[in-house]
């Protein structure tokens, strides 16, 4: 049996359970443990949750479940990694405001001795760097509520150590990024606010 993880945007869940029931002779599904579990005649199964963290207790049917996956009146995006970040702020569905950066941080060095030292002190210093930049555009462009981190989860934990960021709530799911640009945080939104579904194939 193979496992694997999708994000599944709102709109399109009900044509995603129609697609599952196509290829796994049927679908019966339940809500249990704040998700929503189906299996296919064939014996794959999947189960789904709701973005930001919420737990689903409604009726079984793709519409009620997708309708529950609206966003919220206020969230963000936090995406770190050594080479940039991008921050995101959203009102539900509308990008209100956004930065994204670049900072460099060298690559590792195969040098020894003191040069190593000195060579790892520097790209600490140039991460330190990035690190106060990406909390000086969050505390200036996030509001308190729902936040989707993403990255590097060292870079996001040093960003999120930042006083002015403590109102802000960390909610799954965790996304996966490569160097934040502007194409990486477009992606990012949509992921951040759709359904994640993990399927396993019998």
């Amino acid at each position: 049996m193979t496992a694997a993880t999708v994000a599944v945007p709102a709109g399109r869940w009900e044509r995603w359970v129609a697609n599952f029931a196509a290829r796994h002779d049927g679908v019966s599904a339940v809500v249990a443990d704040g998700a929503l579990r189906g299996t296919g005649g064939d014996g794959s199964t999947f189960l789904a949750r709701l973005p930001f963290d919420r737990a689903y207790d409604g009726e079984v049917d793709p519409a009620s479940f997708a309708g529950a996956a609206a966003p919220p009146r206020e969230w963000g995006v936090l995406l770190v990694r050594k080479g940039g970040f991008a921050v995101a702020r959203l009102a539900g569905g509308e990008l209100v405001a956004h930065k994204v950066g670049q900072r460099h941080v060298q690559g590792r060095t195969k040098a020894g001795g003191q040069s190593q030292q000195r060579f790892a002190r520097r790209r600490d210093q140039q991460a330190r760097v990035a690190y106060e930049a990406a909390a000086e555009h969050a505390a200036r462009l996030l509001r308190p509520g729902p936040l989707v981190t993403g990255g590097d989860r060292t870079a996001v934990a040093e960003v999120l150590s930042d006083p002015r960021l403590r109102g802000l709530r960390v909610v799954e799911p965790w996304l996966a990024v490569p160097d934040p640009r502007r194409q990486v945080l477009d992606q990012a939104l949509l992921d951040a606010g759709a359904i994640q579904v993990t399927v396993v194939n019998a």
